[in-house]
């Protein structure tokens, strides 16, 4: 197809050259028509004027269902039109049907914001659109392009998280710079997962009780007590316990008895009279 310098035919011998290693540049939209289909004929030149438009942006390739239907098959194309985007040799979106300009032009700004920035969004949509291994390799992409934009590991920790990874998620936030586990943002996140995790793996609250009454100083039990009773909507009492491991040593597990009641301040909002109870106990327990 000659129309433009930046729309090309695919064939199954060019396929991975054309669109998988040029992926790794930059995006590829990938049309897949046939000549039976009416809307395939509304939509194709306004994809072409879009090449034109962006200039070079993005590669446009035109691929008939029909004549290469093993290639429609391999990624999963049952009607037409659909147009895939492909991305550092994955498909990162897909739109059905004959959507309008913007729909297309919404998905390539994506893209074109910037690597970091463009796999962020994207991983961030996969995970919406319930494409969990899409969502995480291109959020991990997005992580070794951009370390410093500590939003993408936080999205991708509750990616982990949602996906009943817990260990894998605290671990993805332990292995983050010492200034960057400190950001509000993460210190809470992680307070949060530790806080999950531990009311899954703590034992009942009945054995810890009976834990507590033997050795009255054990963190660890007084932590996952902590753990079992906000699981069950019991916020004083496990407050209590996190105040109590805040006093008595700010060195354990990163001062994360400090770090839970801010996470638990944050999610019962400032107004809430536990929040000014326990935060004024707070700073009152520690200077």
């Amino acid at each position: 197809m000659a129309l433009s310098p930046y729309v090309f035919d695919a064939s199954a011998e060019n396929f991975n050259r054309l669109v998988l290693e040029n992926s790794h540049k930059g995006p590829v939209l990938v049309h897949f028509w046939t000549p039976k289909a009416g809307p395939c004929f509304i939509l194709m030149p306004r994809l072409v004027k879009l090449a034109a438009e962006y200039g070079g942006k993005f590669l446009l390739v035109m691929l008939n269902a029909d004549e290469l239907p093993e290639l429609a098959r391999r990624f999963s194309v049952n009607s037409v039109p659909t147009v895939k985007f492909f991305w550092r040799g994955e498909v990162a979106h897909t739109i059905h049907g004959a959507d309008p300009d913007s729909s297309f032009r919404e998905v390539l700004d994506r893209f074109i914001a910037g690597d970091a920035h463009r796999a962020h969004a994207l991983g961030v949509a996969a995970w919406q659109a319930g494409n969990v291994q899409q969502a995480r390799m291109l959020l991990a992409n997005a992580a070794m392009a951009e370390p410093d934009n500590l939003a993408i590991p936080r999205d991708l920790a509750k990616l982990l998280w949602a996906e009943g990874e817990g260990e894998q998620a605290l671990k993805l936030l332990d292995s983050l710079p010492p200034e960057a586990r400190t950001a509000p943002e993460i210190a809470r996140l992680h307070a949060h997962l530790n806080l999950a995790e531990a009311a899954r793996q703590a034992p009942p609250l009945s054995e810890l009780d009976a834990r507590l009454a033997q050795q009255p100083d054990d963190l660890d039990a007084h932590f996952q007590r902590a753990a079992r009773l906000l699981a069950a909507d019991q916020f004083a009492t496990a407050m209590d316990e996190l105040l109590w491991i805040a006093r008595t040593d700010r060195g354990y597990r990163d001062d994360i008895g400090r770090s839970s009641l801010l996470a638990l301040f944050d999610l019962l909002g400032s107004a809430h009279p536990l929040t000014r109870q326990y935060r004024q106990a707070l700073s009152e327990s520690l200077h």
